[in-house]
């Protein structure tokens, strides 16, 4: 356990955090020309790093020297429009909710030209001993650092996409 952080900050947190700079890679295309399923599955992957290290302190840096690291438990993508090779987005976050132990965020895939939104993905993330391979608190740093990023957000509007049940839809 780290008893202070070595990444992030304290707040206040962007609402929402913004990771820029993305760009759909040519190996994330598939035979139908655009970005395959699985890739979006990398880019929100790769944004939260960003995120958890940049903003939260609870990244890479943190996983090397407390020996814990944050494991997606849980994650629910919608796939809105289709992404291009080339094409440059951005990810959008926002904290809904957390606990000692887990972090529940929202994220959306927007494309930097027109604005438009291409992809959400709503995830669950755990911290985990990897000495134990078990869940366990985050430190103290943290959690005082998830309350202000949750309050932070608070005032975000809802989005659609949130918790929104898988299923085939009936009249």
């Amino acid at each position: 356990m780290t008893d202070q952080p070595l990444t992030g900050h304290d707040g206040p947190y962007p609402a929402p955090v913004v990771v820029p700079d993305r760009v759909v890679q040519p190996e994330w295309i598939d035979y139908n020309g655009h970005m395959n399923v699985g890739y979006y599955g990398i880019a929100f992957d790769n944004a939260l790093d960003v995120l958890l290290s940049e903003h939260l302190g609870v990244g890479v840096e943190h996983v090397e020297a407390a020996g814990q690291g944050p494991y997606v438990v849980q994650s629910h993508m919608h796939f809105l429009a289709e992404m291009l090779e080339g094409q440059r987005f951005s990810v959008r976050f926002r904290l809904l909710d957390h606990d000692a132990k887990r972090l529940h965020f929202f994220a959306e895939m927007v494309d930097d030209a027109s604005g438009e939104l291409c992809a959400t993905q709503e995830v669950m993330v755990v911290n985990v001993d990897l000495g134990t391979r078990r869940s366990a608190p985050y430190p103290d740093w943290a959690q005082r650092r998830f309350a202000r990023m949750k309050a932070d957000h608070a005032g975000l509007p809802p989005a659609p996409q949130i918790g929104a049940p898988l299923g085939i839809r009936r009249k």
